[in-house]
């Protein structure tokens, strides 16, 4: 039989990743008493199947093509990546899957550690059921967090199951490179890890149900990745559909919709994400498992003066340094309501994510990268706004040719003509995803461009693009 414990704290965290480990350190940091809950690994999907194993494979694969670009250098780099030193490495960055680390940074902001799978179990209280079966129940004086983050989701097709399908999870921790991958999605996790499994040794075949890929950036975005890959020898196969996966004999055969039959060792699918909802006891407070959580600025789940929602679950940015940008606001506004202290939700308020809404910025790690920040030039003209898209060919820039021979690239940025400020900005080219914070400033800080001027790039970097781009605009 098992045995209950009720513990009682200021705030209970449910997810343990980077998400939820920053609402746990702004909460302790605050003073307030704060449990967290997981049931995996402390660190989450980010440290473990996510950003950190993806971008250690990607890395030598990045920076071989940039050595290839680089007459003097290029010759010394024209065999393949030694694939056994790339995923020790990649391992070495996951820790070996262990969370000792995590575990003992958490104790060193002084908040507890629940191991186990944890349940709302009524307002303000939650049920953790550990690996032995003993239950415990931790009930919160001001805020349940709910940072669960997402899971991959399959596509309904029949017999799935027994082929054995990779999702992001296998493809970021395979311990070798199939000899012949089948990607199916245009994305962001489709897109890389197409180009760190092809440089790795793979056979990729990528198919992408609509017209191209990276399909939330630009157009030119994905056109360049598309013709990237495509030199790279992927083999990229847009209005593309599975119509069925088998395993025949360990082999994958997958058939499209126009018929086509293609034979792999392995099959990625990187068709989207759901909330991991469904299993945390919604139903006990009046919501619908499975559900994403609608939130408030200040990240409190809609209707409830308790219950946040932090990170991919409330559906806002599915990106890991947008959950923890949250998770600060979030930690921020939980502590100020506990303390009686008024809460700043205006718009860019100490307790409002509005970045959220006006400056979410990305970088896709493929080559070339693809970076982006704020709103593109389809988004910002159906939002209503008069605007003006400025291009430049990165190629023409000082330090971009400096960068690598063949540099091949474009920028854009997205004109706000009523305010002349920028809504949005886009790059894409080798090297791109170090220039995206800069954007971010301007977009985030509503820098109008007539200040924008004064901001001058070092010569030559490929942040010359900035004068350029601003020389456009003023000259047409």
């Amino acid at each position: 039989m098992t045995e209950t414990e009720n513990i009682a704290y200021d705030v209970v965290v449910l997810g343990a990743g980077p998400v939820g480990e920053n609402v746990a350190d702004r909460t302790r940091a605050a003073g307030l008493s704060t449990a967290v809950v997981e049931s995996e690994l402390v660190g989450g999907e980010c440290s473990y199947w996510a950003c950190m194993p993806s971008k250690a494979l990607l890395r030598p694969v990045i920076a071989q093509a940039d050595a290839r670009r680089l007459p003097g250098l290029s010759a010394a780099v024209q065999g393949p990546l030694d694939a056994a030193a790339v995923l020790a490495r990649r391992d070495y960055f996951t820790s070996d899957w262990k969370d000792d680390g995590q575990v003992g940074w958490l104790e060193s902001i002084g908040a507890d550690l629940h191991r186990g799978h944890g349940r709302l179990s009524g307002e303000r209280t939650v049920t953790v059921t550990g690996p032995d079966g003993v239950r415990k129940v931790l009930t919160a004086r001001h805020a349940v967090a709910v940072c669960t983050g997402t899971r991959a989701v399959l596509p309904d097709l029949p017999g799935l199951d027994e082929v054995k399908p990779w999702t992001s999870r296998e493809a970021t921790s395979a311990k070798a490179a199939p000899g012949r991958l089948v990607v199916v999605g245009g994305g962001v996790v489709a897109t890389e890890m197409a180009t760190a499994w092809q440089a790795l040794g793979s056979q990729v075949t990528l198919l992408v149900r609509g017209k191209g890929l990276l399909n939330r950036m630009e157009p030119f975005a994905g056109e360049l990745v598309a013709e990237a890959l495509t030199e790279a020898g992927v083999s990229v196969r847009t209005g593309t559909s599975v119509r069925s996966v088998t395993r025949e004999n360990g082999t994958v055969v997958v058939v499209t919709d126009t018929g086509d039959r293609i034979e792999a060792d392995e099959i990625l699918f990187a068709t989207g994400r759901a909330p991991r909802t469904d299993d945390i006891g919604l139903d006990t407070v009046d919501r619908e498992p499975g559900s994403w959580l609608e939130v408030d600025d200040s990240l409190r789940v809609t209707g409830s003066d308790w219950l946040y929602a932090v990170g991919d679950v409330n559906h806002r940015a599915l990106l890991t340094h947008q959950g923890k940008y949250q998770a600060r606001i979030a930690g921020a506004a939980i502590s100020a309501r506990a303390s009686g202290s008024a809460v700043q939700g205006d718009a860019w308020g100490a307790h409002a994510a509005t970045a959220d809404h006006d400056a979410v910025p990305q970088v896709v790690f493929t080559d070339p990268e693809a970076a982006s920040v704020g709103l593109s030039l389809a988004e910002a003209e159906q939002a209503g706004h008069r605007v003006r898209a400025v291009d430049y060919d990165l190629a023409s820039v000082s330090g971009a040719g400096l960068y690598g021979d063949g540099y091949r690239g474009r920028a854009r940025m997205v004109v706000d003509m009523e305010r002349e400020i920028l809504l949005g900005v886009t790059f894409v080219g080798p090297g791109v995803g170090e220039l995206i914070h800069s954007a971010t400033i301007a977009v985030a800080g509503q820098v109008p461009i007539s200040r924008l001027w004064h901001a001058v790039p070092s010569y030559p970097t490929i942040s010359e693009v900035w004068l350029r781009l601003l020389e456009a605009y003023r000259d047409n």
